[in-house]
């Protein structure tokens, strides 16, 4: 009987008719010996895990009674691996290129200094009418929580996510010390994701507020548990700076809410701030951002 080289980790919480689409869309993975399928169900109270149960046996599932957190819940998928690689996606994605565990595979073989793998991802509800894309491989800053591949080598050379960020920051966590480990993010544009969301209409949903709460107390967390003392200033000037130009200013008055949490957030994580920190120096601060950011939104 052929090992298992790749887990596929996906997390879900009270998103039933996503999660079963998506596993309707990968079933022809799922099918394949050298796969195994792991689900984290977060608390869903819609019949997740019965459904899974019933229609899914194969599938290794964990459940947490109450919520915990998309971050906790990766980090367990992560932790219960045993396969050379872990595919993460979110339960509202599916891969639309149809090969994709010969093309990471491969790629990873043939760049063993790769730690994770980025995929070229598409935001739309349905998918795009052409896939063609001119795009190349290239090293990246950091890479999507829920579209990548994982080397666990690497994944084992780092601390886990930080469960109490909740949600946002856990990947540019991960890519800082994986940079300081000297691993290697890519962005793999051979593999075409379907992430079924609509950008447009998500600004209008009842958790805005949270989520650009969640979204920048990450940030700011993460400056001042990485970046060279001098630069967190101006950094954190310029991200205040832009939060009410492009967003207060602009009439988006949830948005302030957003800034006053997240900011009394940072405030009360500062002893877990303080605990976590592993600065870049000056010279690695540099080389860090001499790299292209994360390429997260493709266009046909």
């Amino acid at each position: 009987m052929t090992n298992p080289t790749f887990s596929i980790l996906i997390t879900t919480k009270n998103r039933l008719s996503d999660l079963a689409f998506t596993l309707g869309k990968i079933q022809y993975l799922l099918d394949k010996k050298e796969v195994v399928c792991l689900i984290c169900d977060d608390g869903s109270t819609d019949g997740t895990a019965s459904f899974l149960q019933a229609e899914y046996p194969e599938i290794q599932l964990i459940q947490h009674s109450n919520s915990q957190g998309l971050i906790y819940s990766r980090n367990r998928l992560l932790n219960m691996v045993t396969t050379e690689f872990a595919i993460s996606i979110d339960d509202d994605l599916h891969f639309v290129t149809h090969n994709p565990l010969e093309i990471i595979s491969y790629f990873f073989i043939q760049n063993p200094e790769v730690g994770v793998l980025g995929f070229r991802i598409f935001w739309n509800k349905t998918e795009p009418i052409s896939t063609a894309t001119l795009e190349q491989s290239i090293p990246m800053q950091s890479y999507a929580g829920g579209a990548h591949a994982f080397r666990m080598k690497a994944w084992r050379d780092i601390p886990e996510y930080p469960a109490w960020f909740i949600f946002y920051g856990e990947e540019n966590f991960a890519s800082y010390h994986l940079f300081k480990k000297r691993w290697k993010i890519y962005y793999l544009p051979e593999v075409l994701v379907n992430h079924r969301v609509d950008l447009k209409l998500r600004k209008n949903n009842s958790d805005y507020v949270m989520r650009s709460r969640r979204a920048l107390r990450a940030g700011w967390y993460l400056f001042f548990m990485f970046y060279p003392l001098k630069k967190i200033p101006r950094k954190m000037a310029y991200s205040l700076w832009m939060q009410f130009k492009n967003k207060v200013f602009q009439g988006d008055f949830k948005a302030l809410i957003a800034i006053g949490m997240a900011l009394l957030d940072l405030v009360w994580n500062v002893p877990r701030i303080i605990k976590n920190s592993n600065r870049l120096t000056q010279t690695q601060y540099e080389e860090y951002n001499q790299l292209p950011e994360a390429k997260l939104y493709w266009q046909p």
